[in-house]
């Protein structure tokens, strides 16, 4: 039962987005968390590389799985409720990281970790709830900046932990942040009457999160498994029968898991396309510039920076979404969503093509990325407000978390892509393959295009139709009830 004096934080719509917005930044945090210890696991977990790997890809897998899930369930009893429930996997899967001792509680802790990514969507969704029309477009655009702030400071505090201390010290400090967001949500969130009606479609879930699972591990692991060996083209098949028996099967129950019917519209099937086309030009420049920054100097091109510098000059870079985020929530009660979106798109493209000159240098390098970022904020500001204004209110829970998969989906393709291009052009030093200088050039170019594709996408929309929405007006009516 919720406590009473929730009713009056429904008064403070400033405090609800901080709290939601802190909470997203610190679910994002747990995706970078590990990076700076993935050179050491092995020696530390007693493993060998390739098996550590899966401290990274555990994360994005459980993810993929819980998320979609935990919005449908937001939806049939209530957001507060759901995201309470995201704590819980956060604050278990930290502590349980922080007292690993080998790879398999490592695994587990890091795979509970992930399933907390559904704050971010269910926080979205929340606030078309919670939030005065007023609040509304800019407090989206905040929400969503999240994933690029706590990815952004992820990086150096990580790295500035673990060169300074045990590092134990990350997931215990993650563990006393997860408890904190726990804490604030349970205070300054309210809760509202659920929305929707109907029961949870279990083999919906369990339908949908076995097809991304084989998805994104064919595609994160590819590379590793070789791309014509049996496992990864199996997992790939698997991925395509699994998805079309869940799409027949969700077209026929009363209560879908994703609705697709709504799903497939012009609005919501064109967002969620060009979701995943921005995750993908969006995460390219992570991988690539993580690496270049790190490269030694003797290559001609690397820039001999150590892990906690190059996490340094990166951080700039996320913080830009936060700084867009209120440009772009006025573009959008201006001009619409779609224009947004499109924009930003259009800015992430810029930046790509700045790398054409600016790769030589550190500061050519920040400048390229914080364009990039400021467009990702645009872009990853819209796309909320696009999806919400063409579901209706018993929905939103559950086609916001599908459109976070979407962009983990760009994600994990990107990764994949990059890795490819990277591993074929490569340039000799001291005996030791490096990427070379013409493989992060065309990493950066792919993903240009990729922007540009996404900005196409959008030129599909239909013009205007999600203004209101975009700024806090009015949404789309609620649909009738299935039977």
């Amino acid at each position: 039962m919720d406590h009473p004096k929730h009713a009056a934080a429904a008064g403070r719509p400033g405090g609800i987005v901080a709290v939601l917005a802190v909470a997203g930044v610190v679910a994002a945090l747990m995706q970078t968390l590990v990076v700076p210890l993935i050179g050491e696991l092995p020696e530390l977990l007693h493993t060998s590389a390739a098996n550590a790997s899966w401290a990274v890809t555990a994360t994005l897998l459980a993810g993929a799985v819980a998320v979609p899930s935990t919005g449908r369930l937001a939806d049939l009893h209530g957001k507060r409720r759901m995201l309470l429930a995201c704590t819980v996997p956060l604050i278990a899967g930290s502590v349980l990281c922080a007292v690993a001792g080998s790879l398999t509680p490592m695994i587990v802790g890091r795979g509970l970790q992930g399933m907390g990514m559904g704050i971010v969507p269910l926080g979205i969704s929340a606030m078309r709830d919670l939030l005065p029309p007023e609040r509304l477009g800019s407090s989206i655009a905040l929400m969503s900046s999240s994933l690029g702030i706590g990815g952004a400071l992820g990086l150096p505090l990580a790295a500035a932990v673990a060169e300074n201390a045990s590092w134990r010290v990350l997931f215990w400090g993650a563990a006393g942040l997860s408890v904190l967001i726990a804490a604030l949500i349970w205070w300054m969130v309210p809760a509202v009457p659920r929305q929707a009606a109907g029961r949870f479609d279990v083999p919906g879930a369990v339908g949908l999160g076995a097809g991304l699972v084989c998805l994104l591990l064919g595609v994160s692991k590819g590379a590793d498994w070789g791309w014509t060996s049996g496992t990864t083209l199996g997992l790939l098949g698997a991925a395509v029968a699994v998805l079309l028996v869940w799409g027949w099967w969700e077209l026929r129950t009363g209560d879908p898991l994703v609705d697709l019917r709504v799903t497939a519209g012009r609005q919501v099937g064109l967002t969620n396309a060009a979701s995943v086309l921005v995750g993908f030009a969006m995460y390219a420049q992570s991988l690539i510039v993580i690496q270049l920054l790190q490269l030694p100097k003797a290559t001609g091109y690397g820039l001999g920076q150590s892990m906690l510098a190059a996490g340094m000059w990166m951080a700039p870079a996320g913080l830009m979404m936060m700084a867009v985020s209120p440009l772009g929530a006025r573009l959008s009660q201006a001009r619409g969503p779609k224009v947004t979106l499109c924009a930003g798109s259009l800015v992430i493209a810029l930046g790509y093509g700045m790398s054409i000159g600016l790769l030589g240098s550190t500061w050519g390098v920040l400048a390229l990325t914080c364009v990039i970022n400021a467009g990702v904020g645009l872009a990853y500001g819209a796309m909320p407000a696009l999806i919400m204004s063409a579901v209706p209110l018993s929905e939103t829970g559950a086609a916001n978390s599908f459109n976070t998969v979407m962009r983990s989906v760009g994600t994990s393709v990107s990764a994949a892509v990059v890795g490819v291009v990277l591993a074929q052009l490569t340039t000799d030093l001291g005996g030791h393959a490096l990427p070379s200088e013409n493989g992060f050039h065309a990493g950066m170019l792919i993903a240009g295009a990729g922007a540009l594709a996404g900005a196409l996408v959008t030129l599909g929309l239909p013009g205007g139709k999600a203004r209101r929405a975009a700024a806090g007006g009015d949404v789309k009516a609620e649909a009738p009830a299935r039977t």
